[in-house]
């Protein structure tokens, strides 16, 4: 296990971000008191390959802890250790902003060892077909971002979702003419 250290880091975007020379790691964490990016070979290593502190002087910026790793590329699997107040600092856990998740044969969410952890991949944005869609170009003060429990808004029978659809994608299928008429 070997630590390296980094020659430079921005907060800014969160995630993991693919750049020709490397990858850029940010994470925002209110109370952490330290963070260090575990890399991993395999998605069932029981231990990192590579553990990297993250130094709270050089590389964070207020909340957003961030490390610049050199020589990584798409398909690099990655978690975090965070410790502070009220933290366990031996669990591996996924970047909340990542695009990919690698879980290991046997995965259970009961085990609370480093083999059976999910985590995070760096995933190549670039390498997406988006098969001819376009950004829509809306400004953000023009956005309405619709969050909701799929169960929760189609499970009722007062939502007028087919019984055997009801609490399913399938039901939420059913509503999508309802939520256009949201705007």
């Amino acid at each position: 296990m070997g630590v390296i250290a980094l020659p430079r880091s921005s907060a800014a975007p969160l995630g993991a971000t693919l750049y020709a020379e490397g990858v850029n790691f940010s994470l925002y964490s209110r109370s952490a008191h330290g963070v260090d990016l575990l890399l991993f070979d395999h998605e069932d290593d029981p231990h990192p390959s590579r553990v990297i502190p993250i130094n709270p002087v050089t590389d964070r910026s207020y909340h957003y802890w961030h490390a610049w790793v050199p020589h990584v590329g798409a398909g690099q699997i990655y978690g975090y250790q965070v410790y502070g107040e009220g933290r366990d600092s031996h669990r591996v856990l996924l970047d909340p902003y990542g695009r990919g998740v690698a879980v290991p044969a046997g995965y259970d969410r009961k085990r609370h060892d480093v083999a059976g952890a999910m985590k995070s991949i760096v995933i190549d944005a670039g390498g997406y077909d988006w098969e001819g869609d376009d950004h829509p170009r809306h400004p953000s003060s023009r956005t309405i971002i619709y969050e909701m429990h799929v169960r929760g808004f189609t499970r009722h029978p007062s939502s007028g979702v087919a019984d055997s659809r009801r609490g399913t994608y399938a039901g939420l299928i059913e509503k999508i003419p309802y939520l256009k008429t949201l705007g």
